[in-house]
């Protein structure tokens, strides 16, 4: 049997008793997915802790004619099936642990844009929240006119987030607990279908998969993942948005939430987030822009290259690093992972070594500019 990418990894997700972690780990260790079924047989010798219940699900019968079903109606249907090895799938999720092997995305926004802010919150939205959506992305659209806002298209602050950042001309990806053969809730059926064309619908589930409680924290890994930061705008005392500020947290993103009067019930979580340091305050997106050290394309493409200090030797992947740093004030090292295509463990170690040559300064919000 012919093992190609697209189907192997599909496959691969369909693997009883295999998660998103090991099924990742597989990947990285055999080096694709199309190698982990190719080289099955080898596997004990070429991983030696690999379980036998792993390796009995790699044999699981009907994957391979699932994984084959799925892909033609993502074909049929104009979506995407994206892979890990994949240029369009998302650069900043790829770097997290549980990264999925396969995304399935319909719609026109690229993936992998230099900014990209989750903007997340209670479905039961007050007017002081649905407000703050309206003010933070109509500004931030002036400020940093080429972010990408990611959001759960769930009731109250999702919506509303997704309709304001279609209003300010930004583009907008929802990420799904379920299938691409549905939109849940249905009520939001036609801004879905406007977000087509302005944005797009990201999910890890196959068709007919229904959005069972559980896939929302598993879609709310997704939202964290493939952003720089994650503004929770408000949220009570438990509720799936700190579930993603908290998971944002353990990929190293940045965090805010937004204050709010210690008496309002929506506020509860925000409040607490900032109390205990999970998050930082942001009362408007000049605040937030500052924090992550964004600036708007006019004054990056203003700036002429940075001279090189003299007798600095360079490698190549830090002259890479120094000339996409030339082209912006400063860059958030998510940002610079995308731009540059060097893994952020990777970038960091590089980004170490600017510094201690005199090239970089480091800045608040992960960011980095060059030093003149």
């Amino acid at each position: 049997m012919e093992y190609d990418e697209r189907t192997s990894s599909v496959a691969l997700t369909l693997c009883p008793r295999i998660n998103p972690i090991a099924a990742k780990q597989l990947v990285e260790r055999v080096g694709s997915a199309a190698d982990v079924f190719r080289l099955r047989a080898e596997l004990p010798r070429l991983i030696p802790d690999i379980t036998k219940p792993m390796l009995a699900a790699l044999d699981a019968p009907d994957i391979f004619p699932r994984a084959l079903e799925e892909l033609a109606f993502a074909d049929k249907n104009h979506i995407a099936c994206l892979t890990l090895n994949d240029a369009a799938y998302p650069a900043r999720m790829r770097e997290c642990d549980d990264a999925p092997l396969a995304l399935f995305y319909k719609g026109t926004a690229g993936l992998n844009p230099r900014h990209a802010v989750a903007v997340v919150g209670t479905r039961r939205a007050s007017e002081y929240g649905k407000q703050f959506c309206a003010d933070f992305l109509r500004d931030l659209s002036t400020l940093v006119p080429d972010v990408l806002v990611v959001s759960g298209l769930a009731y109250g602050i999702d919506i509303h987030a997704h309709r304001a950042a279609m209003a300010n001309g930004l583009p907008t990806v929802a990420v799904l607990a379920h299938g691409l053969d549905r939109v849940y809730p249905y009520v939001h059926r036609r801004t879905a279908v406007e977000m087509l064309s302005r944005g797009g619908l990201i999910t890890e589930f196959h068709s007919g998969t229904s959005p069972m409680p559980h896939h929302f924290v598993s879609r709310n890994r997704i939202i964290a993942g493939m952003t720089d930061a994650t503004v929770v705008v408000e949220s009570a005392a438990k509720g799936g948005s700190l579930i993603t500020a908290e998971l944002a947290v353990g990929y190293h993103r940045d965090c805010f939430a937004v204050p709010g009067r210690v008496t309002d019930g929506a506020s509860q979580g925000c409040n607490r987030l900032i109390r205990d340091n999970k998050a930082a305050l942001v009362q408007d997106a000049e605040d937030f822009a500052k924090a992550m050290g964004w600036v708007s394309p006019e004054a990056s493409t203003s700036r002429k290259a940075a001279p090189r200090l003299p007798f600095v030797e360079l490698s190549e992947e830090e002259e890479r690093v120094v000339h996409i740093l030339s082209r912006h004030d400063s860059l958030q090292i998510n940002a610079l992972v995308v731009e540059s295509d060097i893994p952020v463990n990777r970038l960091s170690a590089l980004l170490f070594e600017l510094e201690m040559k005199g090239m970089v300064k480091a800045m608040a919000g992960g960011a980095y500019r060059l030093i003149k």
